[in-house]
């Protein structure tokens, strides 16, 4: 595929822009072709006046015509092929089989979320009955279900170029709410942006969906926010930075109609070993471990941070197994300059604090955006009477703390602020303090992990990828699975309707043959 470097507004490819960048290859700093033009604020308007106006159409059609549209969107990704994978090779410096499995996991992801349409129930139809003898009044017939919210925009992430980023999770799960998107591509992949834009765009006209039904736009921070202030933007999704999110997320909130912003940032993951943990198959979590915090060059939002050992007779052993295995992990490239950097940064950030110690490195990287696997330790005490604070550190490191016993370890994740995960290793549900620890842990975080590490993010539909403050800004939500597709939506209540104009999610019928709670109960 030839690229342009060009907006995609609508279905129409839009160059108005004077300023222009280059994607760079993380490996050696070749900068590739094309130039991509950064979006002017005219074009952004005009993708959300097209936004605007398609959510007219596109809101009304049904759950089988949006999962054809979804369905065909991962059809035509699959027809890129081993293109698509080069060029996202040429970005990002992630080998290709990891791309690979990615673009599986974004075609599994449209396709599961068609599914969800196609059974219909998710819009939560609720019936209450009219009750024309009930007194001192009368109860007037009231339905109620999930409508969608209108034009959501889109900011896609560095480290996730097909699952995170134009098709991603957050595009997905508002398509299926039924709601346009404007995609905010990332500088770090434009080409990679510009290959799913045009497969979407594709499906789109397939399946006759309305002109704007997507759009996506190339720029940096102004570009965001002035997507960000778009009066026809009802809701944000958005993957990366605490800086970039919370910023954003101020932004929205500032708006003549504030708007929410789903913001997935950053978290540091506590993974908790008890000492049980320790008796057996020591090497193999000590192997686990070491494999989890370098998983992807440590790119992950869920790279455990910081590991917790409960201190006891194997635990010196475990921490000298971890550091052997630590030492003989190759560095990778990051995926930007600037990720490399900021990595870099709080690496000696660490190294000058008094109460960090490095224990242990891994073998340096030579590439353009190379770096060094960093293991760190610091004192349970310097964390419970100090301020020292325990933050995200972005790349290839976590940081070890011995626990005297349970009871520290349950004042250590008090500690703790909001994360996305916690892991623990090694629990006995018959012990007290262990179960008193977990419900300490239920409170900071979205998804609790026995007996494994968090850097596998299932797509189903149990699945929450969400957290307290401040790893989003929002704690009753995910931005995995189909309870996203909540997000984007809203309930939208019908008191004393006519019944043709009913919905047919709430008609008497049930023609959708959907599960519907009536009058309380649940039933088909």
């Amino acid at each position: 595929m030839n690229l342009q470097g060009n907006q995609f507004i609508g279905f129409s490819p839009s160059g108005a822009g004077q300023q222009a960048f280059q994607a760079i290859n993380p490996v050696n700093g070749e900068k590739l072709v094309p130039f991509f033009k950064e979006a002017t604020d005219e074009e952004i308007a005009l993708a959300g006046e097209k936004a605007s106006n398609a959510f007219q159409q596109y809101r009304l059609t049904s759950g089988a015509e949006k999962a054809h549209f979804l369905t065909l969107i991962a059809e035509h990704i699959e027809k890129l092929g081993d293109d698509l994978l080069q060029r996202c090779h040429l970005e990002t410096g992630l080998p290709l089989a990891r791309i690979t499995g990615e673009r599986g996991r974004t075609v599994g992801q449209l396709k599961l979320f068609a599914a969800l349409l196609k059974e219909g129930s998710w819009v939560n139809a609720s019936i209450d009955l009219a009750q024309s003898d009930r007194q001192p009044l009368p109860k007037p017939d009231i339905r109620s279900m999930q409508t969608a919210l209108g034009p959501v925009a889109v900011f896609g992430a560095s480290n996730f170029p097909l699952a995170f980023s134009v098709a991603g999770g957050d595009t997905v799960s508002a398509l299926a709410a039924g709601c346009p998107v404007i995609v905010k591509a990332h500088p770090a992949h434009p080409g990679t942006c510009e290959m799913i834009a045009m497969a979407i765009i594709n499906a789109a006209r397939e399946a006759n969906m309305p002109d704007g039904v997507f759009s996506m736009v190339h720029g940096g921070p102004a570009v965001g926010m002035t997507l960000v202030n778009l009066s026809d933007i009802k809701a944000i999704g958005f993957t990366g930075s605490h800086a970039a999110g919370l910023a954003i997320f101020k932004a929205a909130m500032k708006r003549e109609e504030p708007i929410p912003v789903y913001a997935e940032m950053g978290s540091v993951n506590p993974v908790f070993v008890f000492s049980e943990a320790l008796e057996h198959h020591t090497d193999r979590l000590a192997e686990g471990f070491v494999q989890a915090v370098n998983l992807g060059v440590g790119q992950f939002c869920t790279n455990p941070g910081v590991l917790i050992i409960e201190e006891g007779e194997n635990c010196s052993p475990f921490i000298e197994k971890i550091k052997s295995i630590f030492s003989q992990i190759p560095g990778g490239s990051m995926l930007t300059e600037g990720i490399k950097n900021q990595f870099d940064k709080a690496i000696e950030a660490a190294k000058a604090d008094d109460d960090i110690e490095v224990i242990t490195l891994g073998q340096p990287a030579t590439t353009f955006t190379g770096v060094t696997p960093t293991l760190l330790t610091v004192k349970a005490d310097a964390i419970l009477h100090s301020n020292f604070q325990i933050e995200e550190i972005f790349g290839p490191s976590s940081i070890i703390i011995v626990a005297k016993d349970v009871s520290q370890m349950e004042k250590l994740a008090y500690f703790f602020s909001g994360h996305l995960t916690a892991s623990l290793f090694g629990l006995n549900a018959g012990k007290p303090d262990q179960v008193r620890l977990v419900n300490v842990l239920t409170q900071k975080v979205g998804r609790l992990i026995v007996d494994g590490f968090p850097t596998g993010v299932e797509v189903c539909h149990s699945m929450v990828h969400g957290g307290p403050f401040p790893s989003t800004t929002f704690a009753g939500s995910t931005s995995v699975g189909t309870l996203a597709i909540y997000r984007f939506t809203r309930p939208l209540c019908f008191q004393g309707f006519p019944h043709n104009l009913l919905p047919d999610e709430l008609k008497d019928d049930n023609p959708l043959g959907i599960m519907r709670k009536i009058d309380g109960k649940y039933g088909v």
